[in-house]
């Protein structure tokens, strides 16, 4: 079987551990809040948005996503 890797946002886990709402990041990063929870369902994926959320979290835009591998 092969496996293939997944990429999805890992946003609502980083909120959690900060205890954190979508409106406060949206406050913190001057993104609006619609834009965010399109992010966070995997919807889209902008590059502004992404440098502006991980900015206001001090990560990289790559700590934003987690890996899932699947077996297919």
């Amino acid at each position: 079987m092969a496996k293939v890797v997944r990429v999805r946002p890992n946003l609502t886990n980083i909120l959690k551990e900060r205890d954190m709402t979508q409106n406060q990041l949206s406050e913190l990063s001057g993104v609006p809040q619609a834009s965010i929870s399109r992010f966070d369902k995997n919807e889209r994926h902008e590059a502004n948005i992404l440098f502006s959320i991980s900015k206001a979290l001090n990560i990289s835009i790559e700590d934003l996503f987690v890996e899932e591998q699947e077996e297919v």
